[in-house]
């Protein structure tokens, strides 16, 4: 009886040195990277460029050969067991690399056919016409828009049915409509029990989408968390505050509070730390100067703060 993996995706003290003529020039793209993505999530993984995501991406999909570590999907070693490793594995690349001559159901039964997977058991269409494709079935690859490429990509990298499916910038470049749509597209493979791991530079799109978050830097993880303890492990909020201040003149001064400033539009922004200082007597200060409260602003933490204090370093 098969026995559901642990870990869809899992890697112990990943390492990737690319090596140069001059031995000092040597780059470092994995650190060590442990990670461990377990069924059914959709987890997303953020870094700047340069930052090892790709590096890590292409380990998987045999792209790219490790220098030491261990890597699995679904259990499966991505060396000792590579054909069940690749075949449990899809991978939609940032670049749009189709064959221009080639038409989209053609692109479905050529990557069908370099899986194996005999004619009775493929379903070319249906993945066409489930992304938006049908009317384009037969449209050589070069005419399609790049939404449209992009969308093949997600389908052709379906066409073996991956229980794990890794998704490179899948909305760069794409309108905002399409991105949503794909957005759906995504929670509804995963409702149906796809692993996703996500890969993007739209901080809004992994706190949307993401369940757990993880942050590369300089081939390091340097965050792994679910995506609410994430947000909630930044102790600092800003709200503003447009006030009546009788004094126009006057120096606000509030006391447990990072900074204090006055903004164009007649708001006073305030920053602190939830932790250290209570709103309430944030507005008991303002209050004891005379300053009448005639509405609130509360800036929530979301997931660009948490990317730059991880990045810059100011968070261990």
């Amino acid at each position: 009886m098969n026995q559901t993996p642990e870990y869809a995706i899992e890697t112990n003290l990943l390492n990737k040195i690319y090596q140069r003529n001059n031995k000092k020039l040597a780059k470092h793209a994995l650190v060590d990277f442990t990670i461990k993505i377990e069924p059914g999530q959709i987890y997303g993984l953020l870094g700047p460029n340069g930052a090892g995501k790709s590096t890590f991406i292409n380990i998987l999909a045999n792209l790219v050969v490790k220098t030491s570590g261990t890597a699995k999907i679904l259990g499966f070693d991505i060396e000792k067991e590579k054909r069940k490793a690749r075949s449990a594995i899809g991978i939609v690349p940032q670049e749009l690399n189709l064959d221009p001559f080639f038409k989209p159901v053609e692109v479905l039964e050529t990557q069908a056919g370099l899986y194996g997977i005999p004619k009775k058991d493929r379903d070319s269409m249906g993945l066409l016409r489930i992304l938006g494709l049908e009317d384009q079935a037969y449209s050589y690859s070069r005419t399609l828009s790049g939404g449209m490429r992009r969308r093949l990509l997600i389908a052709k990298a379906l066409t073996h049915k991956p229980r794990v499916l890794v998704l490179d910038e899948p909305t760069a470049g794409v309108d905002i409509e399409l991105r949503h749509q794909l957005w759906d597209f995504v929670r509804e493979l995963n409702s149906k029990g796809t692993t996703i791991l996500l890969t993007t530079h739209y901080l809004e799109e992994a706190q949307s989408l993401c369940d757990h978050i993880g942050i590369i830097n300089k081939g390091r993880l340097v965050a792994n968390a679910p995506t609410k303890d994430l947000l909630d492990s930044l102790d600092r909020k800003q709200i503003s505050i447009k006030a009546d201040v009788k004094q126009k003149d006057i120096n606000i001064q509030i006391d447990g509070v990072s900074s204090v400033e006055k903004s164009q539009d007649g708001y006073i922004d305030i920053t602190y730390q939830p932790s250290k200082t209570n709103f309430f007597d944030i507005l008991q200060q303002l209050e004891n100067q005379d300053i009448s409260i005639i509405d609130i602003i509360s800036k929530e933490t979301d997931l660009e703060d948490i990317f730059l204090e991880f990045i810059r370093g100011n968070k261990k």
